[in-house]
């Protein structure tokens, strides 16, 4: 996809996989983002006083509506993102579960008590901290922006939700198949661009900025709720290695580590990013990799547009150019649409933007390592912290890796691991609070202190 922003402030956004136009839109203006925010404040007032059950129950509304309304959203997804119709469909899927998720975990969201006098009581009640922005991103617009919509809604918030200006028509129409099980303001959906982001996370009267997407716009954000005040929730990206032991099946960690760098073309927030591997089976891993990535690039989606493509492309092409071979992969195709094959380097160095940056694309960096314990180091370095793969049969260095990797998630022996209703805790440039689970709850409320007790007992 591209967007292009002309003259009258529209943006055209056409397919990545073909170049034809999907449609285009006019960015929220900054009068329409306060109107927004006024809308949602006055909407507050009700929200939060309606009973816990009741907000549940609205959540499941909205779950039965998105997953009425699949078809037409995955058709949608497909055409701004370049998603397969199939994965497109199992991500709203994902959307509709985490909704009905936080539908139960919302009227059981308590407090506690504390043992005072005999004739007091104290509790700690949390409470919706306000209106939340919600700033969500195009590689998985809707299941993301589902499990913080969910989250903020079901705990009493109201919600301003922006979707990422790649995806326009997606997240729009998600908030339109949402917002019908909820009272006028609850939940409003602005579709802009970077300045509608901006202004709204540093809008005074805005009490969380829950943002997913790139470090530097994460960055900024953090700058301007540092001077409103605003509670911020950020999942930044991040630079995830694989650690490849010495005495596990080369072939197995090939086809593991290719099914983190592929898969979605790469564009995955916990995407592999960076491989390790022992020298010791260095050679029939690379060599399984390789074919591997052969049989991937048969399959891939499009990367998100053409601007994309050339950023994950630079990163390539300065690899090479310092050293690294191409073991697959590697080149721009001729024709339509944003197409990237999926690659494999190998010889990399840390001297590489592709092996210490983040490259969101179908592209595997690997450096061969001595022994497990250099691996680990160099997969522990970096500014990056938001998780980690190791494949190992030795049950020593798993807990050694995950005691010393500096990450909010470390995954052994399975890029895409994870049990349902799992949390994560972003570290370094990656970000900073839990971006889903129960614990996204706590997160989108504040606890009130009281002391309770009979005039005159004190």
């Amino acid at each position: 996809m591209t967007a292009t922003e002309t003259a009258t402030q529209t943006i055209d956004i056409t397919d990545p996989a073909t170049g034809d136009p999907v449609g285009r839109f006019t960015p929220a203006t900054p009068s329409q983002a306060d109107s927004a925010v006024a809308t949602a404040r006055a909407a507050l007032v009700d929200w939060r006083r309606t009973p816990a059950a009741e907000r549940g129950a609205a959540l499941r509304s909205a779950a039965a509506a998105l997953r009425a309304g699949t078809p037409e959203l995955a058709e949608i997804h497909q055409r701004e993102t370049g998603r397969p119709r199939d994965e497109a469909v199992e991500a709203i899927g994902a959307g509709v579960s985490t909704l009905e998720q936080y539908a139960e975990l919302g009227p059981v969201h308590r407090g506690h008590s504390l043992h005072g006098a005999w004739s007091a009581t104290d509790l700690m009640i949390p409470e919706p901290r306000g209106v939340v922005v919600a700033l969500t991103p195009w590689n998985d617009p809707v299941a993301v922006a589902c499990g913080l919509l969910g989250a903020a809604l079901v705990t009493g918030n109201t919600v301003v939700h922006k979707p990422s200006e790649r995806c326009p028509h997606t997240g729009r129409r998600l908030g339109e198949l949402l917002a019908e099980s909820f009272p006028d303001g609850v939940l409003t959906t602005l579709t802009g661009a970077g300045e509608t982001g901006a202004h709204l996370a540093g809008h005074h009267d805005v009490d969380v900025v829950a943002h997913v997407g790139g470090v530097a716009t994460g960055r900024k954000i953090a700058e301007a709720t540092a001077r409103t005040g605003a509670k911020t929730l950020l999942e930044n990206g991040g630079n995830d290695p694989l650690l490849v032991d010495g005495d596990v099946d080369p072939r197995w960690a090939a086809e593991q580590a290719a099914l983190g760098a592929f898969a979605n073309a790469g564009q995955v927030c916990v995407s592999v990013e960076r491989i390790y591997v022992h020298q010791r089976i260095a050679t029939p891993f690379l060599d399984a990799l390789a074919a591997a990535a052969e049989r991937w690039s048969h399959r891939l989606p499009p990367l998100v547009d053409r601007a994309h493509r050339d950023a994950v492309h630079e990163h390539v092409r300065q690899a090479v150019d310092a050293g690294a071979e191409p073991l697959a992969g590697g080149l721009v195709p001729d024709g339509p649409g944003a197409w990237y094959p999926a690659t494999v380097l190998s010889g990399c160095t840390h001297e590489m933007p592709v092996l210490t940056e983040e490259t969101f694309g179908p592209v595997a960096p690997v450096a061969v390592v001595r022994d497990f314990d250099e691996g680990l180091v160099a997969a522990a370095s970096g500014r990056y912290g938001l998780a980690a793969t190791v494949l190992t049969s030795d049950l020593a260095h798993a807990h050694e890796a995950y005691r010393a990797l500096p990450v909010g998630t470390v995954k052994v022996n399975d890029v895409f691991g994870g049990a349902p209703g799992g949390a994560a805790q972003p570290r370094g440039a990656s970000g900073t609070g839990f971006g889903y689970g129960p614990e996204l709850l706590d997160e989108l409320t504040t606890t009130k202190v009281v002391h309770l007790t009979a005039p005159g007992s004190a």
